[in-house]
């Protein structure tokens, strides 16, 4: 203990306060996650501070939660505000907040109505009983007849039932028994989808850019060839929009890249401009129609507080300023990484201010080059053993990127 003009002060060794956070987790957190040895204590804008008061340039973005960057003032603004006011009285009473909201995010997508979840599985799982529910009540299908088709290596999150028709054995090893009525087909292979389409085919549940499967773009007629199959099939086309969405690829929707406008959109993480968890599935009245009182429900679902925030996310999204930031720094981004082909990277994917990067196995693994990178100030993440995915939130700066792609570099080649 030191004494300063009599006064008690106690030194903080911060490497020794890192590793007791770390230590304090893997003791009480359960291990569903391997995160970085980076321990957060702030962040502002692209930039995450931990407790040793080193500065990290995010690139993850947690996901896409985080498309606005970290405490963007309008969006702490609002939520301040809705603080002062109200934030939970559960759908059980009217909120001024929730109807607005939905207007607004209803209107951004050009549809009816907005169901509002939390998390995105929620709003997956959501959309898997409304298509149900829909090829019963509308399309005539016989109860416990309708067959949902999925996409090989997707990812729409990790509950019971979306494991039930994921490709990841880590998610599904031991969970069983799965979840019946799914139908997996390539992804990018349209044939494939119209040859299991059936009379009790309710819908098709794709993410119009695989994201957890490493940035995978489809070839260009692939999502115009859907939205035309399930046209004339009479089934519904959902488009997982949660991680692609809401400007991440340089456009409000990645389906916008293609002119799809699919029959459902489910949106989240970014919606709750990274303050809230906030999902919604986006539809017309004749589908979110078929549910009534009683049949789906959330305790927090449409909260005021997150309703306050997504309507805050939305008007941000109608400047398109964000779009256009994707856009733009997007393709300095894949520009650099792009020149990184033949030095350490074998291929780079994606749309907008989101990238998909290969990396040579006899470099490492895709987590060793994520913690190499972390020691020089740069969070991306894993997938898939050697992919690396670089998002970060759509503030960045050109001189950033430059900066990331940098150190990237210098990891490949040192």
């Amino acid at each position: 203990m030191l004494h300063i003009g009599g006064t008690p002060v106690t030194i903080v060794d911060f490497e020794t306060e890192t590793r007791r956070a770390i230590a304090l987790d893997d003791r009480h957190v359960t291990h569903n996650y391997s995160p970085l040895p980076v321990v957060a204590a702030h962040a502002e804008g692209v930039w995450i501070t931990d407790v040793e008061g080193r500065r990290h340039l995010d690139c993850l973005a947690a996901y896409s939660a985080v498309n606005f960057g970290h405490r963007h003032p309008e969006v702490i603004a609002t939520a301040h505000a809705q603080l002062d006011a109200v934030t939970l009285v559960s759908r059980a009473f009217h909120s001024d907040r929730l109807g607005p909201f939905c207007a607004a995010l209803a209107a951004m997508c050009g549809k009816d109505m907005v169901l509002p979840m939390n998390s995105g599985a929620e709003a997956v799982e959501s959309a898997l009983k409304v298509a149900r529910k829909w090829g019963t009540d509308v399309k005539g299908v016989p109860a416990g007849l309708g067959n949902i088709v999925v996409a090989a290596n997707n990812f729409h999150g990790r509950t019971t039932t979306i494991i039930s028709f994921s490709d990841d054995e880590t998610a599904r090893r031991g969970f069983g028994p799965y979840t019946p009525g799914f139908r997996s087909v390539p992804f990018g292979d349209a044939d494939a989808l119209a040859a299991v389409i059936d009379e009790h085919t309710v819908a098709v549940l794709l993410e119009p850019i695989q994201g957890e499967a490493g940035i995978i773009v489809p070839p260009a007629d692939y999502l115009p060839r859907v939205r035309r199959l399930c046209t004339d099939r009479g089934v519904l086309m959902i488009a997982d929009e949660i991680q692609s969405g809401l400007a991440r690829t340089g456009r409000t929707f990645a389906c916008d890249h293609w002119d799809v406008r699919p029959n459902v959109y489910l949106l989240g993480k970014a919606l709750g401009g990274g303050v809230v968890p906030l999902s919604a599935v986006v539809a017309d009245r004749d589908v979110l129609g078929v549910l009534h009182p009683g049949e789906h429900g959330s305790t927090f679902g449409g909260n005021p507080l997150a309703a306050a925030i997504g309507s805050t996310v939305v008007a941000m999204l109608e400047r398109g300023e964000y779009q256009e930031r994707s856009a733009h720094l997007g393709r300095v981004l894949h520009e650099q990484l792009r020149g990184l082909i033949g030095h350490g990277v074998l291929e780079v994917r994606g749309l907008g201010l989101w990238a998909g990067v290969d990396i040579d196995p006899a470099l490492g693994s895709g987590k060793q080059i994520s913690l190499r990178l972390a020691e020089r100030g740069v969070l991306v993440k894993d997938t898939h053993g050697s992919t690396l995915r670089f998002a970060p939130p759509l503030v960045i700066t050109e001189d950033e990127i430059t900066w990331a792609v940098d150190q990237f570099t210098a990891v490949l080649t040192g």
